[in-house]
Parts: C-alpha cells; sequence; structure tokens
C-alpha cells in the first residue's frame, strides 16, 4: 500500500577505501573465470572489474564499512546463463556490509550475490539496465530508517531467493518489484523461498514484506512468481503480499501469525493458488479483474478471511486520473474455487463502494465457522454460487439458495494446523466446476478426475507440501 519513493543516496563518487585484512589469493585470478579469495574492498572491487563469465570472487570473512560516497560497484559486467559471475562471502553471513551503500548495479547480466548480510543505510536497487541478477542466501537487516525500502528489483528475469529478511520498526517496505519509467515492470522476477519475519511498524500502512508494482504500472504485466516464501510476524501492514501490477502467481507460501494478508490491490489475471495462511488477521482480498483463486488454506484469521472487493471505479485504464488509479477496481470475473476456509472471524465478504463486483465464480469451497455469518456479501451482479459446503453455528449469511450445502465436512485438524478430510467426507468426489482444470489440491496430491470440495483433496499418504517453517526458507534452505 505503500506509495513513496525508496530513499536515494548522494551521487556515487570517493573510490573505495581499503579494509585492513590481507588479500589471501590474487584477484586476478577472476580474468580467466577460476575463483579468487580477497580481504578488502579494494581487491573485490579490483576482482570485480577483471571478472570474466564464470568467475567465483569470495571475500573473507569480517565486517566491511563501505566509505561515505562509495560502493561496491558492478558495472558492465556480464556472465552467461551457464557460466554467471558469482560474487560471495565466505561463509553465509560471514561477510557484513555496513555504511551508506553495498552494491551498485548497473549494464550488467547473469551476476549472483550470495551469502552477505547486509547492513547499509540506502537501497540495494537492480536497475533496469540489468538482467538475470540473482540475490541469494544473503541476510538482510538494513539501516532501520523511516521511509527506506530496502531491496528495489527493476530488471528483467531477476531472482531473489533463499534470503531473510527481518527487523524492521518504521515505514518501509522489505522487497520491491518495479520497472523502468514510470508504468513499466520488471519481467519474470522469481521471489522464492525467502523468509520474511519481523517487521512492526505500527501505523495503517507502508510496511509491505513484498509489493509487486505501485498504482501507476497496474496494467502492466509483470509475470512475477512469489512462491514458497514464509511470513512470520509480519505486521508492518495489512497487505504482507502486495500486488499492484497485472499477471502474476503467488502460490505455495505460508502467512503465519501476521497481520498482513495476500491482496490482489490493483492490477488483473493474477493466480493466487495453494497458499496457507494460518493464526493472523487478513486473509486474500480481491480487486481487479479475471484473477484465480484456488487451493488455499486460511483457518484462524482474527480479521476478513476472503473479500471480493467493491470498487470505486469499475476497470482502471489507461486514461485515467492518478487518483482513479489509486481508487480500488471494483472485482470482475474471478473465479474463486477449491478454498478451505476454518474458524475466522469473517469467512466470506464484501464491500459497499459504488461499483459492485460482478460476474464472479464461487464454486466448490469449504466454509465452516461458529459465529457471524459465513457469507456476507455486498451487492453483486451475476454471481455464480456452485456447490459449496457451509458447516458450523455461524449463520449461512446471503449466500443464495442452490449455491451451498450445509453439511458437516468431517474436517480432521493435523499438528501442522490445516484441517484435512477424513474418510467417509461428504466433500469426497462432490465438486462440479470442471473449468479451469486444477491439478492438484494445497498438498500437491493429484486431483483426479472426481475432485473434492475445498482445498485438500483425501488422500491416505502423506502430503508432497505442507505449510513452511523456518528451516525451509532462508539462507539456508536446500
Amino acid at each position: 500500500m505503500q506509495r513513496r519513493t525508496f530513499l536515494t543516496g548522494t551521487a556515487l563518487g570517493a573510490a573505495l577505501a581499503a579494509v585492513p585484512l590481507a588479500t589471501l589469493r590474487t584477484a586476478d585470478a577472476a580474468e580467466t573465470g577460476a575463483s579468487a579469495t580477497v580481504g578488502s574492498l579494494n581487491d573485490l572491487q579490483k576482482a570485480i572489474n577483471s571478472a570474466a563469465p564464470g568467475a567465483r570472487i569470495v571475500l573473507a570473512d569480517g565486517t566491511y564499512t563501505v566509505p561515505s560516497g562509495g560502493s561496491i560497484n558492478v558495472s558492465g559486467k556480464n556472465g552467461t546463463q551457464d557460466a554467471p559471475i558469482t560474487i560471495t562471502s565466505a561463509s553465509r553471513g560471514g561477510a557484513v556490509l555496513r555504511g551508506e551503500r553495498g552494491f551498485v548495479f548497473s549494464d550488467s547480466s547473469n551476476i549472483t550475490v550470495t551469502g552477505f548480510a547486509f547492513r547499509q543505510s540506502t537501497t540495494l536497487e537492480i536497475p533496469a539496465s540489468c538482467s538475470r541478477i540473482r540475490l541469494t542466501r544473503n541476510d538482510f537487516q538494513l539501516a532501520d530508517i523511516e521511509g527506506l525500502h530496502w531491496v528495489m528489483v527493476r530488471a528483467d528475469d531477476s531472482k531473489v531467493d533463499r534470503n531473510h529478511f527481518h527487523g524492521k520498526t518504521t515505514l518501509g517496505v522489505f522487497l520491491c518489484v518495479e520497472g523502468a519509467g514510470s508504468t513499466a515492470m520488471a519481467q519474470r522476477v522469481h521471489i522464492l523461498r525467502n523468509y520474511f519475519s519481523d517487521h512492526s511498524f505500527s501505523g495503517a500502512n507502508g510496511g509491505e514484506p513484498i509489493r509487486l508494482g505501485v498504482s501507476p504500472r497496474a496494467l502492466s504485466g509483470a509475470r512475477a512468481v512469489v512462491e514458497y516464501n514464509l511470513f512470520e510476524r509480519c505486521d508492518g501492514d495489512p497487505e504482507a503480499i502486495s500486488v499492484k501490477s497485472s499477471d502474476n502467481t503467488v502460490r505455495y507460501n505460508t502467512i503465519r501469525d501476521s497481520l498482513g494478508g495476500i491482496v490482489l490491490r490493483h492490477g488483473n489475471r493474477t493466480r493466487v493458488e495453494s497458499n496457507y495462511l494460518l493464526g493472523g488477521k487478513e486473509g486474500v482480498r480481491l480487486y481487479g479483474n479475471d484473477h484465480l483463486v484456488v487451493n488455499n488454506f486460511m483457518a484462524g484469521l482474527s480479521g476478513r478471511a476472503l473479500v471480493v472487493g467493491s470498487g470505486s471505479t469499475r476497470d482502471h485504464h489507461s486514461g485515467e486520473t492518478a487518483d482513479e488509479r489509486r481508487g480500488n477496481d471494483a472485482c470482475d470475473r474471478a473465479v474463486i474455487v477449491h478454498n478451505t476456509l476454518v474458524g475466522n472471524a469473517d469467512t466470506l465478504s464484501g464491500e459497499t463502494r459504488d461499483y459492485e463486483p460482478q460476474k464472479v465464480v464461487i464454486a466448490d469451497n469449504l466454509l465452516v465457522g461458529d459465529s457471524g455469518s459465513l457469507v456476507a456479501m455486498g451487492k453483486t451482479t451475476g454471481f455464480t454460487w456452485r456447490s459449496n459446503i457451509l458447516w458450523g453455528a455461524a449463520a449461512n449469511g446471503n449466500i443464495p439458495a442452490g449455491g451451498y450445502t450445509r453439511v458437516d465436512p468431517l474436517l480432521r485438524k493435523e499438528s501442522d494446523g490445516v484441517s484435512r478430510l477424513s474418510a467417509g467426507s461428504p466433500a469426497i468426489g462432490k465438486a462440479t466446476l470442471g473449468s479451469p482444470a486444477v491439478a492438484d489440491d494445497i498438498d500437491g496430491h493429484p486431483r483426479g478426475t472426481a475432485r473434492d470440495i475445498g482445498a485438500d483433496e483425501y488422500a491416505t499418504t502423506a502430503p508432497p507440501r505442507r505449510p513452511l517453517t523456518a528451516a525451509d526458507v532462508g539462507p539456508n534452505a536446500s
């Protein structure tokens, strides 16, 4: 939800000062693509400047302070997809980078930066002049400065994987994805197996762990994939994953004990699939057109589990004003299928803005609760309700007759916090929505031809996927 620009540093200037650590091996080895181990920032810069495809540059463990106005420049360096240039700490987290800046990238491709502990005081940016830059197995705890976004990705085909982002108490986003100019989005960014934890900013918005775009970029297709990430104690914003662009995939993530949920705030055609949202506050909230929400499990949320949003406008379009673009676009033509919602304060609800959601399909979902109403939609037009199961002491609410069956689904809550179907459940084999195709369930079990209602397909074998724990993500993840 944050709309401020990230903090920028001063113009690049002063040359790097050497840190008094002995050079362990000459940096010139990088010229041939071999491994070079260095022990100072000056020697690190020399090794980068001479690096050829396949080079592996190792910075010895220690704490390094980049001088004010300086940086570690990666400029005009190009590895290949098969032989990237790798810049690494000798051990994971062993090389700590302090000061105003760390790495500054320009006009480079196929570069991997791995194993560092980033403690700098300005944003780490991957600019649009680069491509295929990978940040992996790093620890990010930048200066806790009001308004500072920690990592900004603008380059196509970037990969941000197996990092830990943690420990922020002020306004600012852990990881942003944008693009060149004011409307474009970086293409095909992959955000994988990161650990986002402990963002305690207490403001109303502006502390998202992940933000894919901003409102002027809403109509740009990004094709980002956000998968297998864990969010814990992410309380800086109601949106843990804030999507403000189009054509993205958000899947296999776990959000636990966090204020934030998954919010498609702007943009169209995003797929939200097989995510676990456990014991926090917000669930999944939808605006924009043609989204697919499938196989998600939401349980024990103290706020709204699933919201089909109304709008201050019907559709975002290229000619609208800035105020119109920042407004909410009513949710049209979404398909909400095979989700399980259990024990949430507010199960399935709508809103009351001027433009109601239209032509949404809500089918084969399992809604269970003991208080309030299971369905509390505002005004809608042309909705399709089909073969949902409702259960519990909560009232049905305003779901239309014929769109549900009230029957005990025989759920069993397992040790990982997920409620799955037990043998003999009336949900088994009773799903009726034939399109879109859904190959497997939230746990990775195949759906087969006779699909079950809800996120879980009944199986007697162990789930291939479960909610993530800290051991599954971050710098030491497999």
